[in-house]
């Protein structure tokens, strides 16, 4: 099995704090978007939740369909104790994202794409494009640079638009004017339909 896929791997990421991507809070690219959604009733769905800002943001604003997986037990016990009171409006799971059935209104995006070998990218695609309804989306922020060795691994949004046009005919790609000062320059706001 690919490391990058094992759940040991990550576990013991979360275990030994080696999380050198996780900022402590929701990115604020996806703050001002979760902010801007009017319907608290849609389907959501957070793949690679890790420590699930993004979950906890949405459930204290009333939002009541929410999904996240993650590969690593650690977090996603972490966060069944964190979410307790909201429990009919969220659910957890531990296991594959690539194993994952279901569909959902939006899928958010925050550093899962990063952590995923790039020969999976594609399938990604493929995997995101089932999952949303046909009016879903998928939002989120992905990196604009390289790195020396990952995860994360980076890309461009050249790469990007070329990878999400085999299945998504709306795609919408720009420079973050939001991100957090130690990110500024190197992230990209996406928003996809299948």
């Amino acid at each position: 099995m690919n490391q990058f896929l094992s759940q040991e791997y990550w576990n013991n990421r979360y275990l030994q704090h080696q999380t050198g991507w996780d900022i402590g809070t929701i990115s604020t690219p996806l703050k001002e978007y979760i902010d801007q959604l009017s319907d608290q009733q849609i389907s959501i769905l957070i793949p690679g939740g890790g420590n699930s800002y993004e979950a906890l943001y949405l459930l204290e604003q009333g939002f009541t369909d929410v999904t996240v997986i993650d590969l690593a037990p650690a977090v996603t016990e972490k966060l069944k104790k964190q979410t307790e009171s909201y429990q009919s409006h969220i659910k957890i799971l531990t296991g594959d994202f690539f194993e994952l059935t279901g569909q959902y209104d939006l899928i958010l995006e925050q550093t899962f794409f990063c952590a995923i070998d790039p020969a999976l990218r594609e399938h990604y695609v493929t995997k995101m494009s089932e999952l949303l309804k046909p009016k879903g989306k998928l939002v989120g922020v992905l990196f604009n640079r390289s790195f020396e060795a990952g995860p994360p691994f980076g890309g461009s949004e050249a790469e990007y638009r070329a990878l999400f046009a085999s299945t998504f005919h709306q795609i919408h790609i720009e420079s973050c004017y939001n991100s957090i000062s130690p990110r500024s320059g190197s992230e990209l706001f996406v928003m996809l339909r299948p």
